[in-house]
């Protein structure tokens, strides 16, 4: 490989590790049933200010200009979606299930990324690609089923993870539609500044008004200047340098970073199941992101 596409390599590397650490610092920011701490609003909503305000600053520096009349849209659902749906609907989930257990659920999130954007891009994927966005579907469905037991609140948990993982999907694959006539990194951040309005005002409603454990801030930290910004330029300028094919596949390193890290960070217990329905998810995205897909007919 030439020297950029090590580089790129190392970058993406860098993004999924960042990313990998949101659903264990998503955990210690909100806190569990019995000793909660953040609310999942504040959190989705504070972390999207921070992030919006260094965005604002960036697009300032970079002298970026206003985005084209027909990149308004893509850019709103892109802000439903990664800045307000999956940070709000995983923060509040994570305040009833481990983290171990939220990666094998999220850990589906690249085909079904993959599947928007074949539905937006006009493509026909391969009946081998529903085979394996089925399956992996079918397996995500039968761990929370499992785990969840006749516990009603993980099984609400449950529902908010999946529904979360539609909302990134689609917030990605329109970013990703709008990256082609637009810089990456200047995509993320409109999208985030665009939310502003709206993030601020309610950041500043949901604060806390009591007394927080100082891990908890610390994680609200984490989760605005890393996983809201730093990992989203560190990922981006990887995909750049070291192209998407390539680079893009470091995502199925993320269910199994996320595990690691939340056995120290929290002290949860990777369980062999847990692991083996994990390997099994990322084993069906590999195999779908392999399928063929072809552009469907005007």
């Amino acid at each position: 490989m030439k020297p950029d596409e090590v580089r790129g390599l190392w970058l993406g590397v860098l993004g999924v590790a960042i990313f990998a650490l949101t659903l264990p610092m998503t955990r210690i920011a909100v806190g569990t049933a019995e000793s909660p701490q953040l609310t999942g609003v504040f959190i989705a909503t504070g972390r999207a200010s921070v992030a919006g305000l260094l965005s604002a600053a960036f697009l300032l520096a970079v002298r970026a200009p206003w985005p084209p009349r027909d990149a308004w849209r893509p850019l709103a659902l892109t802000s439903a979606g990664v800045v307000f749906g999956f940070p709000l609907l995983a923060s509040v989930a994570m305040r009833h299930v481990e983290a171990v257990h939220a990666s094998v659920i999220v850990g589906v999130l690249p085909l079904a990324t993959a599947g928007v954007g074949a539905w937006l891009h006009r493509q026909r994927p391969s009946v081998g690609f529903w085979l394996c966005a089925a399956v992996g579907s079918v397996l995500v469905v039968v761990f929370a089923l499992w785990q969840a037991g006749s516990r009603v609140d993980v099984r609400s948990a449950d529902s908010l993870l999946l529904a979360a993982v539609a909302c990134a999907a689609v917030g990605y694959a329109y970013g990703g539609r709008l990256s082609q006539s637009m810089p990456a990194e200047q995509v993320m951040c409109w999208a985030l500044v665009i939310s502003q309005p709206f993030t601020l005002p309610l950041a500043w409603i949901t604060r806390p008004l009591e007394p927080v454990a100082p891990s908890a801030w610390w994680a609200f930290g984490y989760l605005s200047l890393f996983s809201m910004w730093i990992g989203m330029f560190a990922w981006y300028r990887g995909l750049a340098l070291g192209g998407t094919v390539r680079v893009s596949q470091m995502q199925l390193l993320q269910p199994f970073l996320s595990m690691l890290f939340a056995v120290p960070l929290l002290g949860e217990r990777l369980e062999p199941y847990s692991l083996a329905f994990a390997i099994a998810v990322i084993a069906t995205v590999f195999a779908g992101k392999r399928m063929p897909v072809r552009v469907a007919a005007a």
